[in-house]
């Protein structure tokens, strides 16, 4: 098993990466205050995790004296709503679950955003702790702090920074995953290799045989270098005041696209892939990032099949989501672009025309 310990300026929690975790679940949760003064846990999951895990997830926790109550969402980024979240506080309200009670994610990016959330409202505020079962989750999202809903009129724009107690993240889990969900896992993958790690992208590009394979091994380095960079990155910048945004690289066009198509065409990291293309061709049309690095990276996208052209929609529908994103200002929207593998700049107030035209060679022309 592997340890790392996240550090900002208000918190400090553990990340666990290993196999066979759950088995070991009452013994990493025994030392956080939170489970010691929990009585009852709120477990949350869905209804495609929970058939999987969630028995072993309860029985474990009630031989550790906790009563747990079981919330079970559907399955998808739709569902990560106001209206859903309203559901979780109502199930909790009519349980009269107290402040110490201990809220427990089970799932993936959208149970993990959904049940921090409530977390961080419910009682004005429970401790949680999560147990991410999808790549994406356990080399992204769980870890940070970031936990919100969508909005119809964009992703994520409601929501609060809450950290976990905790982050377990069994490997196990990861061998269940259907394929469209491990390749939407590795976009966030290659993310940070881009955006922070040279050394690393080089690593993705050279082993990706090895990847795909999902060796533990290997899969353990991997989510241990994502969670490296990732507590790096908010340790520095918990709030997102400046160098955070980073982490946004491919976000920025992803979301409108994930907007644009309802949530329902794209996995998040599918539309993030899309939007690493974007970032990758308006870079270049800046002349920020050569077109030999350029290529590269979308080779290395290409190579772990991700989606690389915009979904059949209007330009002006991607646009409109642009202006939404979340480091928009008025009408200035900032994207993260690359300046070479490794490295990105924060660029605030892109021309949109320019967007517009990197934007209209991306459609697929077949």
């Amino acid at each position: 098993m592997k340890t790392l310990t996240v550090t900002t300026q208000t918190t400090s929690y553990p990340v666990y990466i290993g196999v066979a975790l759950l088995s070991q679940l009452t013994q990493l949760l025994k030392p956080l205050p939170a489970y010691q003064s929990s009585a009852d846990i709120l477990l949350i999951s869905n209804e495609t995790v929970y058939p999987l895990y969630g028995a072993q997830v309860v029985r474990s926790l009630e031989n550790g004296g906790k009563r747990v109550h079981s919330f079970l969402l559907p399955d998808g980024e739709q569902y990560k709503t106001w209206d859903s979240a309203g559901e979780i506080l109502a199930f909790a309200l009519e349980k009269q679950l107290s402040r110490k009670t201990l809220l427990v994610a089970l799932g993936g990016g959208v149970v993990g955003d959904i049940a921090g959330f409530v977390a961080s409202i419910y009682l004005r505020g429970i401790p949680f702790v999560q147990i991410p079962t999808t790549l994406l989750a356990q080399v992204d999202s769980s870890v940070g702090g970031k936990v919100a809903v969508n909005h119809q009129l964009g992703k994520n724009m409601i929501g609060s920074f809450y950290h976990p107690e905790a982050v377990i993240g069994d490997l196990d889990t990861l061998s269940s995953l259907p394929e469209r969900e491990w390749i939407s896992g590795l976009a966030e993958v290659v993310k940070y290799g881009v955006l922070w790690d040279a050394d690393f992208f080089a690593f993705l590009a050279s082993k990706q045989q090895a990847v795909e394979r999902r060796d533990p091994t290997v899969l353990a380095g991997i989510i241990y270098r994502c969670c490296e960079i990732k507590a790096e990155v908010v340790g520095e910048d918990e709030t997102e005041q400046g160098l955070r945004a980073v982490l946004n690289l491919g976000h920025t066009a992803g979301h409108a696209i994930e907007r644009a198509t309802n949530y329902c065409q794209y996995s998040h990291g599918e539309a993030v892939a899309i939007g690493m293309v974007v970032a990758v061709k308006l870079a270049c049309s800046y002349g920020m990032l050569s077109s030999t690095e350029a290529d590269t990276i979308q080779s290395v996208l290409a190579d772990y099949r991700m989606p690389l052209t915009l979904p059949d929609k209007p330009v002006e529908t991607i646009l409109e989501g642009l202006r939404f994103d979340k480091k928009a200002v008025g009408f200035n929207v900032t994207f993260i672009l690359p300046t070479k593998i490794g490295q990105v700049e924060i660029v605030p107030a892109v021309d949109m025309e320019q967007v517009k035209a990197v934007l209209l060679t991306m459609y697929n022309k077949e």
